[in-house]
């Protein structure tokens, strides 16, 4: 059956109820069922270079199910049971599956941005309590191994330190260089708590196939962090239901064993693990992940195309940001296989999917999800109407609801009445989302809806529209402004690669719109030349942007999405430090810190400034500030 509108998903759902479907119950045993009907068909490929004839690694579905019984045995004898975590601290590369795979068949596994600072990666290990962590050998021009033994000297619990070489990958003249660069690690030896192992050498000991019962029931088997680059990360926990529902969508929707997809996001998302990772496990479909670092890998935007050729791709996973950069690019090689690409982590604004699908003829389509619900939630049909700007409708089994607060307790908001968007499907993990207890109050509408954050509407025919992030919401005076309109303004002019929107503090108003954007390669255009464009693009006056700031580059997450955080720290540093210059006080902002009480907190250097002049001009914004410690 193909997915083609809210005729197709009733008409599934009306097949039988979800808990009927005849489905394995573990992560272990729909691998098997998949490597048992593909054994010699590919699984997964991965390419440490861009390079469109550089050397790849293939595993066959035989293999990967080898490989990670290997792994699951070792973690095993490392003392993981199934209460247990073992941590992946890793870029992309063949052993980050087959350790995402294996940990969750023998415990739970723990992916972890290997972006993150050490303080961060340690919060999470203390968090999660993890006894095994998964990381690289030091390597040239990364510095994962370095800031994964910082933060392992400040996790008592972890045991066992799992290496992986990267060098493996390499061939002559490459490979004889790496010893010769590798980076030293001070202190490692210093670290009495944990024995530090070479990851392949201890799998290739364990017997291939699993040499334990996996329990065969549900159980919470992945920890997923989120949040960005600041502030400690919270931790949102999976059960196996959840990851194999995300499998049976891609499958049943979508992926058969005769896809190849390209995968250039971090499987330390749920949307590489799960929306493809788990669809291709169910599947049998085929996944390419180019370079560790995916999108960011050194060529891979320059190499995209002929990289799709290489592999015959018929699926592309892509994120907005990525699109803008590709789109800097040209279609460079035969990529007639190609049947749809896959956008998400954020809304895709009208021009750039107006120019994607013009330069390459290969139709987006949207999707939408979230970490805290195991992830997919809705995508415009692959096989209908899709209606540009929403995220489509609902996949079977997921209901959605439009909900607003009352006093009386959560009402349902009218039809294209913009709420809070509220979940409930057999991803979301009710009354317990996240690992700290406290962090589910109030997480729940009726003990079942989980409230998203993101505001949106469902339009007459079923279609779901994010209208914005109940956070992101610009306020002005009282006034809310959506800052997505201004984004949307902003990458219609035609030197604009990225934008972000924001509220910058105001002494008057509270906030007041304003923007980064990042230009097209090659491209000039003033801040002022934009404001005056937004005259014309931003309709409602209130929403045009007071400031347009030009960056070499804005701040993205691991998947592509404008980091607004880090915005949001601009424009303090910037508001901040103008107010004091008009005043002739010498004090200035030298950082923003996260509190988790306080939000977004500016820290002051003093240059002998007096305390009570600083505190009558920053008193007159609601942004908190301190002295720099």
């Amino acid at each position: 059956m193909t997915f083609a509108g809210m005729d197709d998903r009733i008409a599934i759902e009306n097949e039988m109820p979800w808990e009927a479907r005849d489905l394995p119950k573990t992560l272990y045993h729909l691998l098997a069922r998949t490597a048992h009907k593909f054994p010699e068909n590919k699984a997964i490929s991965y390419q440490l270079l861009s390079g469109p004839s550089d050397r790849a690694e293939t595993l066959t579905w035989a293999q990967l199910l080898a490989r990670t019984s290997q792994a699951a045995n070792l973690f095993r004898s490392l003392g993981v049971g199934e209460k247990d975590v073992v941590a992946c601290v890793l870029p992309n590369c063949t052993e980050t599956f087959v350790t995402i795979l294996g940990g969750a068949i023998a415990g739970i596994v723990n992916p972890i941005n290997p972006l993150l600072e050490p303080e961060q990666i340690a919060s999470i290990l203390r968090e999660t309590n993890a006894k095994v962590v998964v990381t690289l050998k030091p390597f040239p021009k990364t510095d994962v191994a370095q800031k994964v033994a910082e933060a392992v000297r400040h996790a008592p619990h972890v045991d066992t330190v799992l290496e992986i070489d990267l060098n493996r990958y390499l061939t002559p003249p490459k490979s004889w260089l790496v010893p010769l660069l590798r980076p030293r690690i001070e202190g490692k030896a210093l670290i009495a708590h944990a024995d530090y192992k070479d990851f392949n050498k201890e799998v290739s000991k364990q017997p291939d196939t699993l040499s334990f019962d996996d329990g065969g029931q549900d159980r919470v088997a992945f920890y997923f962090h989120t949040g960005g680059t600041t502030g400690m990360p919270k931790v949102a926990q999976h059960k196996y239901s959840g990851a194999i529902y995300n499998g049976w969508l891609g499958h049943r929707l979508l992926f058969t064993e005769n896809d190849n997809i390209m995968c250039p996001l971090p499987l330390f998302h749920v949307f590489a693990c799960h929306v493809i990772g788990m669809a291709a496990v169910a599947s049998g479909a085929h996944v390419v992940y180019p370079t560790p670092a995916g999108y960011r890998g050194d060529g891979v935007f320059d190499n995209f195309w002929k990289l799709i050729e290489r592999w015959k791709i018929s699926f592309i996973i892509t994120v907005p940001t990525a699109v803008s950069a590709l789109m800097q690019r040209k279609v460079d090689a035969d990529i007639s296989t190609v049947k749809t690409a896959f956008s998400g982590s954020a809304p895709m604004p009208l021009e750039l999917f107006k120019r994607f699908e013009s330069a390459s003829g290969v139709t987006i389509v949207e999707g939408y999800g979230l970490t805290e619900a195991t992830c997919l939630v809705s995508c415009n049909p692959p096989a209908g109407e899709k209606k540009v700007g929403s995220i489509g409708i609902p996949f079977p089994y997921t209901d959605v609801r439009i909900m607003r607060g009352t006093p009386e307790g959560p009402q349902d908001c009218a039809v294209d009445e913009i709420g809070e968007i509220c979940i409930s499907n057999p991803g979301v993990y009710a009354g317990n989302t996240y690992t700290e207890a406290a962090k589910n109050s109030d997480l729940f509408y009726d003990d079942k809806y989980l409230r998203t954050g993101d505001l949106g509407r469902i339009d007459p025919d079923g279609y779901l529209w994010i209208t914005g992030r109940a956070k992101d919401l610009i306020i002005r005076g009282g006034h809310n402004i959506d800052p997505g309109e201004i984004e949307e303004a902003l990458l219609a002019h035609e030197a604009v690669a990225f934008a972000g929107a924001i509220g910058q503090p105001d002494a008057y108003a509270g906030e007041m719109p304003c923007a980064y954007v990042e230009l097209v390669e090659g491209a000039t255009v003033s801040g002022e030349e934009l404001m005056e464009h937004c005259k014309v693009h931003v309709h409602e006056r209130a929403a045009r942007p007071k400031f347009i700031g030009i960056v070499d580059e804005l701040p993205k997450t691991a998947v592509g999405k404008i980091f607004k955080p880090d915005l949001r720290k601009m424009a303090i540093t910037r508001v901040f430090n103008a107010a004091l210059e008009d005043e002739g006080i010498q004090a200035r902002v030298v950082s923003v810190i996260d509190d988790k009480t306080r939000g977004l907190v500016a820290e002051l250097r003093r240059h002998g400034a007096d305390e009570a002049d600083v505190a009558q001009v920053l008193g007159n914004f609601t942004r908190p500030w301190e002295w720099e410690q």
